[in-house]
C-alpha cells in the first residue's frame, strides 16, 4: 500500500452522519464543497487505516499535502481540490489544517482535558465549516458560531464511536480528567455495556456538546446566503438530536445514530425554523449584529 487511494475506505458524503453539500446548497457551490470532502474523507482514511503504521501513514499525509500544494507529485484525490481552490482563488490552509489533525490522529491517542480536545477540534472540525463558509464568500464574523457548531458535532461522533475507536485504533477521545473525576477507566471502552461511571464520563461531555450548540443556535440566522443557511438550520437541528439520544442512551450497546426518519424529521424541523427566523426578521437583525 503506497498511496491514500490504496488505503481508501469506500465510504462517501452519502454515509456521513451529518448532509453533506446536499441540494439545499447552490449547484455551483457544491462542486468544491464535494471535491473538499473527497480530499479530506481520503485523508481520514489514511489516518484510520488499521495495518499502516504511523509513519507510513504521515508520509501519505505529507504526499497528499505536497499534490495540494504543487509542491510534489499529483495525487488524484487532491488533484480536483487543487484545481477548485485556484478556480476560487481559495488558500488551501483549510485543508491543511485537517491534514495536521489527521497527522495527530496518527501519533496521538489520548486527551488530557475539554481545552487539549478542543484544540484538536479545531484541526479536525473547525475548518470544515470555515471552507464552507469561505466558499459561499460569508463575513468571517461567522466563524465564531460555525466553530462552535462543527466542534459539537466532532465531540458527538467521538461519542458515539468512543467504543469502536478503542477497539480498532486504541484511540481515546474521552478527555483523561472527566474519567478521573468519575472514576471510570479506558479499559471500559471494551465491555458491552457502559458502566455508571463511563456513562457519567459520556454524560458530561455531551454537556459540553449541548453548551456549543447552544453558541451555534444563532448561526443560520447570520448566514447571507439563504440557500446554506437552510443547509446548517439542518445540521444544527440534527446535532441537537442526536446530543438529546447522548443523554439517555448507552452508545457501548444502543444506536445512537438517527434513523433515515429521525433524520427527516430533525431536518424539517431545522429548515422551518430557518424559514421561521427570517420571515420574523431575525435572521435580518442577526445579520446586522455583523455589521461594522
Amino acid at each position: 500500500m503506497t498511496t491514500a487511494t490504496d488505503a481508501k475506505s469506500g465510504k462517501g458524503h452519502k454515509d456521513e452522519n451529518f448532509p453533506v453539500a446536499s441540494r439545499l446548497i447552490s449547484p455551483r457551490h457544491r462542486g468544491p464543497i464535494l471535491a473538499f470532502y473527497r480530499f479530506v474523507r481520503a485523508a481520514d482514511d489514511v489516518s484510520d487505516h488499521a495495518t499502516l503504521s504511523p509513519d507510513e501513514k504521515l508520509r501519505m499525509l505529507d504526499g497528499l499535502e505536497a499534490a495540494l500544494t504543487g509542491k510534489g507529485p499529483t495525487d488524484p484525490e487532491a488533484e480536483p481540490l487543487r484545481r477548485a481552490l485556484a478556480e476560487r482563488g481559495l488558500s488551501p490552509k483549510h485543508a491543511q489544517d485537517l491534514l495536521d489533525a489527521f497527522r495527530l490522529d496518527a501519533r496521538k491517542t489520548r486527551y488530557a482535558d475539554w481545552g487539549e480536545l478542543m484544540g484538536y477540534c479545531a484541526l479536525s472540525a473547525m475548518p470544515v465549516g470555515r471552507f464552507v463558509l469561505d466558499v459561499h464568500g460569508e463575513d468571517r464574523r461567522t466563524w465564531a458560531a460555525s466553530d462552535a457548531l462543527c466542534a459539537a458535532l466532532q465531540v458527538i461522533n467521538h461519542l458515539q464511536d468512543c467504543a469502536k475507536d478503542y477497539r480498532s485504533l486504541d484511540r481515546v477521545y474521552l478527555t483523561a480528567d472527566t474519567l478521573a473525576r468519575h472514576g471510570a477507566r479506558v479499559e471500559e471502552l471494551s465491555a458491552a455495556s457502559a458502566s455508571p461511571a463511563l456513562l457519567a464520563v459520556i454524560r458530561e461531555l455531551n454537556e459540553g456538546c449541548a453548551a456549543l450548540l447552544r453558541e451555534s443556535a444563532v448561526f443560520p440566522s447570520i448566514i447571507a446566503d439563504r440557500r446554506l443557511a437552510m443547509e446548517v438550520a439542518v445540521i444544527q437541528s440534527l446535532a441537537e438530536s442526536l446530543a438529546g439520544k447522548l443523554r439517555t442512551k448507552d452508545p457501548l450497546s444502543e444506536r445512537v445514530h438517527a434513523t433515515k426518519p429521525e433524520a427527516l424529521l430533525a431536518a424539517g424541523t431545522g429548515v422551518t425554523k430557518a424559514i421561521l427566523q427570517r420571515m420574523t426578521g431575525r435572521g435580518i437583525r442577526a445579520q446586522a449584529k455583523l455589521a461594522p
